[in-house]
């Protein structure tokens, strides 16, 4: 198994942050402002991402509601944030 890149996003977590959002690796590649290749190459598991590849997926990706756990016992995952906009009787902390 390929180890993280450098600040710890796993091809795993880029692939399930991209079907929570319905997102191609075309459509991630674009907003990111990086290549296909490179998105196809990093989830394949054939490489790891320079440390700004990986800002700019991670960035991208946060900015759309992605939200990356932390390592723990049951290890690393993704979840969508809860819109805090627009929904009735919603809370925010």
């Amino acid at each position: 198994m390929l180890q993280t890149s450098a600040a710890g996003l796993l091809p795993e977590q880029c692939r399930a942050a991209r079907a929570f959002l319905n997102w191609t690796q075309d459509t991630l590649a674009e907003r990111a402002g990086i290549s296909r290749s490179t998105v196809r190459g990093f989830e394949g598991e054939h490489h790891v991402l320079h440390r700004t590849t990986e800002a700019q997926l991670v960035r991208v990706l946060e900015d759309a509601g992605i939200c990356f756990l932390n390592d723990s016992r049951q290890g690393p995952g993704v979840r969508l944030r809860r819109p805090e906009v627009g929904l009735k009787g919603s809370k925010q902390s």
